[in-house]
């Protein structure tokens, strides 16, 4: 469910479900997809579908 624009794809960076792992070996993780991975998620959604990513989520921004 990418709530972006159409004319801008999803982006890993802008997503609830994205974090950052503590294994060197794989640094970044999904948990919509319960995966971790070498290179941003969003990759691996793509080469694995041909799609952009279903499980995006934006992040809301809470005012200071």
């Amino acid at each position: 469910m990418n709530t972006e624009s159409d004319d801008k794809p999803a982006s890993c960076n802008d997503c609830v479900h994205y974090f950052i792992t503590h294994d060197a070996d794989f640094i970044y993780g999904c948990r919509a997809f319960g995966f971790k991975s070498q290179r941003q998620p969003i990759f691996e959604v793509v080469a694995a579908s041909g799609q952009d990513c279903e499980g995006f989520q934006k992040k809301e921004c809470v005012p200071k």
